[in-house]
């Protein structure tokens, strides 16, 4: 079965992070969304980004037999409703968004019969992915680890709560650490390390390859993608892959793209002094908006960057490919390939950029290929003369 994922117009609400990916392929469990669906609906996956120039690096499928939208977050139910499906049908959120159809939702269909899916849950916001957590690490540790047996856990480790709960992969090693899964299981990646002394608090999800440093604290509902290194203190936090934080400092209710690297000893405030609701800048709106959390941090871009003792204030949004340092805090929005910190910024070399890049995709046997670097080329021109 060709199955088509595509991108509707509020995707814009969830940049900077679908700047580089179609919202799909953001990582908001164990899984991508992608993923999920690729198990529960398996067939001949592609995308249809709403950003057109993403399609050098997602490619789409030909004649798709069914179209889902890629924000859609799938239930039990879901499958069923899809297979369900007559020639003519779409189904429908509450708010009369598609979710999937056999028709393409872009073109004009006479006589459509909407069926409507009262408790569709949808990926609507880049604080989704931390406040919803806990629901997509149970959802998709269910689904991973049913029938299957563990990797035997160290005894050097110690544990607290149900054993049951953690599931260790193959070529994982945690050794001299503490497992809670009071609060939620703890899912450990292929080669995934957890080095001596670091406490997991679960829900906790660790991609492969993925690495936590000696005597790291680490409190859930956080989720790390494929290749994360980090340490320090970590609380109800999303790093979605191939991002460092490796030393002290405290990263809370925030979301890390793919590349970014946190300096030593960088913090962020989840929490502002006088505990009103937090606002974030809306690259959709153009303007700051109201999240209704009292617990929100920091949201970065892919390939963005703090230098060492970074700071940022509660609710700060970092667009792409920047390089921040220096005193103080930064403003609460920092355009993407921004460079400098509190006392200004001058627009980052896109050449410069590439170089960084290039070393850093070597570090981890990759390549930043043409496509690649043509993607970020586009989103530089769109941050650089709109900022």
């Amino acid at each position: 079965m060709n199955i088509q994922l595509f991108d509707d117009a509020h995707s814009e609400h969830l940049l900077p992070l679908t700047f580089t990916r179609p919202s799909a392929s953001i990582r908001n469990g164990i899984l991508t969304n992608q993923e999920r669906w690729e198990i529960l609906l398996p067939g001949n996956y592609g995308h249809l980004p709403f950003r057109s120039y993403l399609s050098e690096l997602f490619s789409t499928v030909n004649q798709p037999q069914i179209w889902i939208n890629g924000r859609w977050l799938p239930s039990n139910n879901s499958v069923n409703q899809i297979l369900n499906l007559q020639s003519n049908q779409f189904l429908v959120a509450v708010d009369g968004t598609i979710l999937a159809s056999p028709l393409n939702p872009f073109e004009h269909h006479e006589s459509v019969q909407k069926i409507l899916i009262n408790d569709a849950k949808l990926l609507c916001h880049s604080w989704d992915l931390f406040v919803d957590a806990a629901t997509w690490i149970d959802f998709d540790f269910q689904r991973l680890t049913h029938g299957r047996l563990s990797q035997p856990i160290s005894k050097t480790n110690t544990i607290i709560g149900d054993e049951n709960l953690i599931f260790i992969e193959e070529g994982a090693v945690i050794e001299a650490s503490v497992l809670n899964t009071k609060g939620g299981p703890i899912y450990i990646g292929v080669d995934a390390e957890v080095m001596e002394g670091s406490l997991l608090r679960g829900p906790i999800s660790l991609g492969e390859h993925a690495q936590v440093k000696m005597a790291a604290k680490i409190y859930g509902p956080s989720i790390f993608g494929p290749h994360c290194r980090f340490g320090g203190e970590v609380n109800n936090s999303v790093m979605l892959g191939y991002s460092n934080k490796g030393h002290d400092g405290f990263l809370g209710n925030s979301v890390l793209g793919e590349w970014c690297n946190l300096g030593a000893d960088t913090n962020n405030s989840n929490l502002k002094n006088n505990y009103a609701p937090v606002k974030l800048w809306s690259y959709a709106k153009k303007k700051f908006e109201p999240t209704g959390l009292q617990f929100c941090g920091l949201i970065m871009g892919d390939h963005s960057k703090s230098g060492i003792n970074s700071m940022f204030n509660t609710g700060t949004v970092v667009g792409v490919g920047c390089n921040l340092f220096g005193d103080g805090f930064p403003r609460n929005f920092v355009p993407g390939f921004s460079w400098g910190g509190a006392s200004g910024f001058i627009t980052h070399q896109f050449n410069k950029f590439v170089e960084t890049a290039e070393i850093v995709y070597s570090r981890r046997g990759l390549v930043f290929h043409e496509a690649t670097k043509a993607v970020f080329y586009h989103i530089f021109q769109e941050e650089t003369q709109s900022s």
